[in-house]
């Protein structure tokens, strides 16, 4: 099966091959859930392995998708640390819900939020997909059943982060995903490519451009915090297609000019506000030199702080947004307890917004954008499966730029692109924007 998906087999040639009983996939183990316990560095290369594991059988509402390639998010490396909890209770907890869900509830985990790849198999109920599609991957698992997912698909109680919070994810040759967590793959991408984009681009579309952020219009201010990486590369590129202004802020000069290309002129170098001190952010003279370094850009102060880095900027966030600004916030990679002076909220008449991830038709409208080039993707940098310790790694500690592809049974950078017309009309430069 892996040889005819690798070769382009047909859908036809695809449904007469047995699937295979065990595949390589990117595991941690229950068993090592203690391996870091009272380390300072919780290197995540020991803990990630690649390992034979058994093909879980299919529920009638899931597809089976052979994985041309993934990439790496936090929650990965959250996942392979064992922090902020052993991603095995998440597990163990759908276990208990018995049926289907009794599957996820193994001795180890297989990890991975994106994927893009070729369906292989489908369940019994699933109507709109079939064997030989190429597809994407939304990381959103939603419970079609909770009425408060037809309300918008995040706020039902069973929704969890595929490859996080349940298992089959999409660090493997093959995953488990459920049909509405399928998109079509843009043609004009590689497999890698199209693989990078789906958790953060569509968590960044939902903070700022959907009804349910931060509602950004044209000529507002965005200040968005690690504008090179992995949530704020989308975001940058989204602020600017919707008529705003980003602020992006940066730790290194090389990041500095990749903003630019990309034709964000407003950058701050936040090494030049810090001054050699790593808490100066944490303090009032800290926001205060930020504020005054904003200003010296746009001349104003943001009306949207788009914040994902937690306790090391939260704070700093609250007194830079502008007065009745907004700081939509969707994780804390530096910690979840924040400190801020509440008083630059109520008085200044400000509102933080929560968001997490995005729902189907968010993710479908995000797609469309880069199947029509008005996104590009952030890809840096591509690992093989075999080496995803080391990508998980080059994450873990800051090391990387935009996203870190990881090729699954893809042999080779660039396969997977079936309108090569419609990628020269976006063209090459672009596409490449993050890999100079």
């Amino acid at each position: 099966m892996s040889e005819a998906v690798i070769a382009e087999a047909g859908a036809a040639d695809l449904q007469s091959l047995p699937v295979p009983k065990y595949f390589p996939a990117a595991t941690v183990r229950a068993e090592d859930v203690d391996t870091f316990r009272s380390v300072e560095d919780k290197d995540v290369r020991k803990s990630l392995a690649v390992t034979q594991v058994p093909m879980p059988e299919l529920a009638p509402d899931e597809a089976l998708v052979a994985v041309m390639a993934s990439s790496v998010n936090y929650n990965t490396v959250w996942t392979a640390m064992f922090e902020p909890v052993p991603t095995f209770q998440f597990l163990k907890q759908m276990g208990k819900a018995g049926g289907w869900e009794a599957r996820h509830d193994l001795p180890y985990h297989i990890v991975g939020s994106d994927a893009a790849g070729v369906i292989v198999r489908t369940g019994s109920s699933v109507r709109r997909w079939n064997v030989g599609d190429h597809v994407v991957i939304s990381p959103a698992y939603v419970d079609e059943q909770d009425p408060d997912t037809h309300r918008d698909g995040m706020l039902g109680e069973g929704q969890k982060a595929w490859g996080f919070e349940t298992n089959f994810g999409g660090l493997a040759h093959y995953a488990i995903v459920r049909a509405s967590q399928l998109m079509p793959k843009p043609a004009a991408l590689s497999w890698e490519e199209a693989a990078v984009n789906p958790l953060c681009a569509s968590t960044a579309y939902r903070m700022l451009v959907s009804e349910r952020g931060a509602r950004m219009k044209q000529g507002d201010v965005v200040l968005v915090w690690g504008a090179t990486g992995g949530l704020g590369a989308y975001a940058v590129q989204l602020v600017l297609n919707g008529g705003g202004i980003p602020v992006g802020v940066v730790n290194s000069a090389e990041k500095a000019e990749l903003l630019r290309s990309l034709g964000c002129e407003a950058v701050i170098n936040r090494s030049d506000v810090e001054e050699g001190d790593p808490t100066l952010l944490q303090q009032p003279e800290g926001w205060k030199r930020m504020g005054r370094a904003i200003r010296d850009v746009v001349g104003e102060d943001p009306h949207i702080v788009f914040e994902h880095v937690g306790k090391k900027t939260f704070a700093a966030s609250v007194f830079l947004a502008r007065r009745g600004g907004t700081i939509i916030t969707c994780g804390s990679s530096t910690g979840y307890e924040h400190l801020y002076d509440n008083r630059y909220l109520w008085m200044r008449l400000k509102k933080i917004i929560g968001s997490h991830g995005a729902n189907l038709h968010e993710q479908w409208e995000v797609n469309r954008l880069f199947a029509l080039g008005q996104l590009v993707p952030a890809l840096s940098r591509t690992y093989t499966l075999d080496d995803v310790g080391a990508a998980a790694r080059t994450v873990q500690t800051n090391q990387h730029i935009g996203k870190v592809g990881v090729l699954c049974l893809a042999p080779r950078p660039g396969m997977g692109v079936t309108d090569p017309e419609a990628r020269s009309r976006i063209g090459e430069e672009r596409l490449h924007a993050f890999r100079r």
